[in-house]
């Protein structure tokens, strides 16, 4: 830990407060962060998620803290409702690719870690897969068997949260006000707040099915977190991330099982960050499943999605628009041809160095951090300080501004094909001017919009 920089202070979920981050060990900050289900492309909101914890562990990195970091893949047990009905989101996956529920598990997985790389997000120390730790899942649940925590209905194991006072303080659940509203059909669960922990197969054959005590099935989504973040981080350990749609039945079931088994929730803080939005809808459900490969196709660079959302703060709504997006692009852009034209050798100012720190350690402050970045690109510094001390900044801003700018000519053809793009764009053919879009790309550049015209840069 530098002691130059003020303390890190974060946000807790749990307490509603900003508090001083202190962490339980000298060696290192453990980090639990949700993973993704894995039967779906992952999209821009998702994304959004994943850019907050590596802004979160690169901050703590900064400060001189060493990261154990542990996410799950969740490839098994993610019911589509999370009233614990409704099918497996990895048997309706393998169901309308056509595919195994295995196979669609690696396909998809591989296709969000490719994400993660355009974006430049750091790999946590572990990833741990929920189909891996079936054994660890079973025996928790037999533990909060033994200690009273659980009955049994026809098709499952459930968490009965009457056994627990504490139940729903993270979200604060108006519990008793939850279960005579209810309007929804609970089956043989005592509560609505009740939850499964292990699942049985009925009479339909499934894809992914283990032997248990109970019989054979399934775990419930829930229940791979609490054994999978022990098992790699102990009981009790720093910081628990994960969306805001976690608060409420997810994190607050996660906190319930460790309580039922430890008597003491998990972590220490609880983080979350807010969903990006389409006007004022959450993305995944506006019917718009907005993709970073399709971004890529239409000729953004990735770190330009990445620059956008660092415009913004972890804890609010951001809305996404492609305008937003085309000025996150062109102020990258213009970032990087700066200080591709500055020397090197330069020293850091201490003073913008101060100012930057203090605002990542105050609960991850971005927008103010990105606007001391804009006020050392204008200072009176000397140009090579300035690209010292930016590039220091880009260890936590991670959009890789150290990358040159190519200076040469721009061939006849992809020229022309920027010609006929701006002709489509002019008559309103969408279509036909990201085809045009994509074939610029696809000879190595990216094509910009202004009221003036276009502009082509070499990737």
């Amino acid at each position: 830990m530098n002691t130059e920089y003020p303390d890190v202070h974060l946000y807790d979920t749990y307490r509603r407060e900003i508090h001083k981050f202190i962490p339980l060990s000298k060696e290192s900050v453990s980090l639990y962060a949700c993973g993704p289900t894995v039967y779906d492309y992952a999209h821009l909101g998702n994304l959004r998620s994943y850019l907050f914890v590596d802004v979160l562990r690169r901050v703590l990195e900064l400060n001189g803290y060493q990261l154990n970091h542990v996410m799950n893949i969740t490839d098994v047990g993610h019911l589509t409702s999370d009233a614990d009905s409704g099918e497996d989101k990895m048997e309706k996956g393998a169901r309308k690719q056509g595919k195994s529920a295995w196979d669609i598990a690696k396909f998809f997985e591989k296709a969000f870690f490719d994400d993660l790389d355009h974006l430049a997000i750091k790999r946590a120390t572990t990833v741990c897969r929920a189909t891996e730790h079936i054994a660890e899942q079973i025996e928790y649940v037999e533990i909060l068997q033994q200690r009273g925590y659980t009955y049994r209905t026809s098709d499952g194991i459930y968490f009965d949260t009457a056994k627990l006072p504490s139940y729903g303080k993270l979200a604060k659940l108006d519990i008793e006000g939850l279960q005579a509203g209810a309007r929804v059909d609970i089956g043989e669960k005592k509560r609505l707040t009740d939850f499964a922990l292990w699942k049985f197969s009925g009479d339909g054959q499934r894809q992914m099915q283990w032997l248990s005590p109970w019989g054979e099935g399934f775990p419930g989504w829930h229940i791979e977190c609490s054994a999978m973040s022990e098992k790699y981080l102990g009981n009790k350990f720093d910081i628990h991330v994960g969306g805001e749609d976690h608060i409420p039945v997810h994190h607050s079931n996660e906190i319930a099982q460790c309580e039922g088994r430890h008597d003491h929730q998990p972590a220490n803080f609880w983080m979350h960050g807010y969903f990006l939005q389409l006007g004022k809808e959450k993305l995944s459900k506006s019917g718009k499943s907005l993709l970073l490969s399709q971004l890529i196709k239409r000729g953004y660079d990735p770190l330009a999605f990445r620059y956008l959302v660092l415009t913004s703060h972890y804890r609010s709504h951001l809305q996404f628009s492609i305008k937003a997006l085309d000025s996150a692009a062109t102020a990258l852009k213009r970032l990087t041809k700066m200080l591709s034209q500055w020397p090197d050798g330069g020293e850091l100012s201490a003073d913008y160095v101060l100012k930057f720190m203090q605002c990542i350690n105050s609960d991850l402050k971005m927008p103010q951090a990105m606007a001391v970045l804009w006020a050392v690109a204008k200072s009176d510094l000397q140009d090579e300080d300035k690209k010292a001390t930016i590039l220091h900044f880009d260890q936590v801003l991670a959009l890789s501004l150290d990358r040159q700018q190519v200076l040469e000519a721009v061939p006849q053809q992809v020229i022309e094909l920027a010609e006929q793009r701006q002709h489509a764009r002019a008559a309103k053919h969408w279509q036909q001017s990201d085809e045009l879009r994509g074939k610029i790309l696809g000879l190595g550049y990216v094509v910009e919009d202004s009221p003036q015209g276009f502009t082509l840069t070499k990737r």
